[in-house]
Formats: structure tokens, C-alpha cells, sequence
């Protein structure tokens, strides 16, 4: 069975004996499910700006921060440039700028 990890540049590598290959460009040939990884992750390698997703969802600072369950100077810092979302908080993002809905609908709480 063929191990693949996806790097947080946006690469996806086949784990082999403990070490990490890259694969080649993805083709017509890979199944969707990966193409749509890979769409993803590049959407990850260049984060989206924040404050244009907040404001397409039509949401302040702080609806954006409650619904994403961190602290609203985090989305504050992210906005003004001082740090810039990493790891899960990007991939969050790249997925609310394709679907803020489906994205808000499942991070609400019951």
C-alpha cells in the first residue's frame, strides 16, 4: 500500500522506509479525491487574506473569531499583518474561501 503525506508547501511525497519521495505532477491518471488535496494545498501554500474572507461572510472581527473558535486578536494580528495563519489554521481558510458555508455550518455549535 502507497503511504502519501502532504507537506504544508503544498508537495505530496510517498513515505518509503522512513524517507520521504516526491511524486510527480499530478496527471489525469490520479484519482479526483487527490487533485482536489492538491488544489487545496495550494491554496494553503499562499493563505487567503483574511480579511476578505470575514467580509465576504459579511461577519465582524468577532463573529469571524467566535465561529472559528479562536481569539478575536488573532484575527486582528492575521488582518494586519503582524502573524500569519499556520498549519490548520491555514488549511481552514483555503477551505472557507472554496465553502464558508458548508465551513460555518459544521463549526457551529449545537
Amino acid at each position: 500500500m502507497q503511504r502519501l503525506r502532504l507537506k504544508a508547501d503544498g508537495r505530496i511525497v510517498e513515505l518509503r522506509d522512513g524517507q520521504e519521495f516526491p511524486l510527480a505532477a499530478v496527471t489525469a491518471a490520479v484519482p479526483s479525491a487527490i487533485a482536489s488535496i492538491v488544489s487545496v494545498a495550494a491554496d494553503v501554500a499562499t493563505p487567503p487574506a483574511v480579511r476578505d474572507l470575514r467580509r465576504r461572510a459579511r461577519l465582524t472581527q468577532l463573529e469571524f473569531a467566535s465561529r472559528l473558535g479562536v481569539p478575536v486578536e488573532t484575527i486582528r494580528n492575521w488582518e494586519q499583518g503582524k502573524r500569519m495563519p499556520r498549519g490548520p489554521a491555514r488549511a481552514l481558510l483555503a477551505v472557507i474561501a472554496r465553502a464558508p458555508d458548508a465551513v460555518f455550518s459544521a463549526l457551529a455549535k449545537p
